[in-house]
């Protein structure tokens, strides 16, 4: 493995992790698969209701990538705002014990740690409603170029949008330092909240954009997924689209490629899955693998990911997928 360093941009949030029959979320506001924000009020509100206890674990777009490359021995970093709180000792603290480095993630003393509870319905589908708490304090003045010295590439989680004045601090700053730059959408709320700058943003600043098939379908208007990746490949060097049973399309420098999912038959939570892709794909990429290989290494995560409750998985499945990651050729499939 090369000693290539990732960054992680977004939001610190430890996710509460609930499973919920469908008719919960009709007493919940917003659409069912989507990621919405919501007040401490509201969080207090859903979490009281929920059945049972939520499982407790370390989430946020961006960082369930960085925290899977960590566990895949890849030096790692985070770049985010955590409360000064018990919380956000609990977050450092589990970042750090993987071998993360968590000297760029900031510390806010008036507001709690991000919080996301995370809705799993039968259908393994996940509903995310999300109190930003101390990450919504994270702006352009939290950021600058020596937040990605001795960084080769950073992975911004598309929910920065909703902040644009951060998200160019941010994508300005990784570009200075000299970083290849991904952008996962993350949500469709997103792109319909940025579709007047996303175009611009990714021209000018990314180098690998990844959707998923509501994502693309919200940037181009259209359900087709060839058509989605097509749309986003018109505006940077590589496009992805997952799609997950479905596997992945990928556009990369106008060469696509097709990358089948592995096949799950006990499927439990979504959570993560399209972050532990991608972590899969930025091993591949940050080696040197072609478009192909980067697909098969993000569908192997991703198929372990949705076997488990939250965006992680047992020491030994995490020990067989490093050994596996490390020993990976392209085109030769241990």
């Amino acid at each position: 493995m090369s000693a290539a360093c990732v960054i992680g941009v977004g939001s610190p949030i430890v996710d509460r992790l609930a499973r919920v029959e469908d008719a919960f979320l009709a007493g919940v506001a917003g659409d069912k698969g989507g990621m919405a924000l919501v007040d401490t009020a509201c969080m207090a509100d859903l979490l009281g209701r929920v059945p049972g206890a939520p499982v407790v674990a370390p989430g946020g777009s961006a960082a369930n990538t960085i925290f899977a490359l960590a566990r895949l021995a890849v030096p790692t970093l985070l770049l985010g705002k955590l409360g000064d709180d018990a919380e956000g000792r609990y977050y450092r603290s589990a970042f750090e014990r993987i071998g993360g480095d968590g000297s760029r993630l900031k510390t806010c003393a008036v507001s709690a740690t991000a919080c996301c509870l995370s809705l799993v319905t039968p259908d393994a589908q996940r509903t995310m409603r999300t109190d930003l708490g101390a990450a919504a304090g994270f702006g352009p003045d939290d950021v600058s170029v020596a937040d990605f010295r001795n960084c080769c590439h950073a992975h911004v989680e598309g929910y920065l949008l909703f902040n644009r004045d951060l998200s160019l601090a941010v994508l300005k700053a990784a570009k200075a330092a000299g970083c290849t730059v991904s952008l996962d959408l993350g949500a469709f709320e997103v792109v319909d909240g940025s579709a007047d700058i996303l175009p611009d943003l990714l021209e000018r600043y990314v180098d690998v954009v990844m959707a998923n098939e509501d994502e693309a379908a919200a940037f181009c208007g259209n359900r087709d997924a060839r058509t989605g990746l097509n749309a986003l490949a018109g505006h940077c060097a590589t496009a992805v689209v997952k799609q997950g049973a479905q596997g992945a399309l990928i556009k990369s420098n106008g060469t696509e490629v097709d990358v089948p999912a592995l096949a799950v038959d006990d499927v439990k939570d979504t959570t993560g899955a399209g972050d532990f892709w991608a972590a899969g794909f930025l091993y591949g990429l940050m080696n040197g693998y072609p478009p192909e290989a980067c697909g098969h290494l993000g569908a192997v995560l991703g198929a372990q990911a949705v076997r488990h409750m939250g965006a992680d998985l047992p020491e030994p499945e995490w020990a067989r997928a490093a050994g596996y990651f490390k020993q990976y050729l392209p085109g030769v499939l241990a």
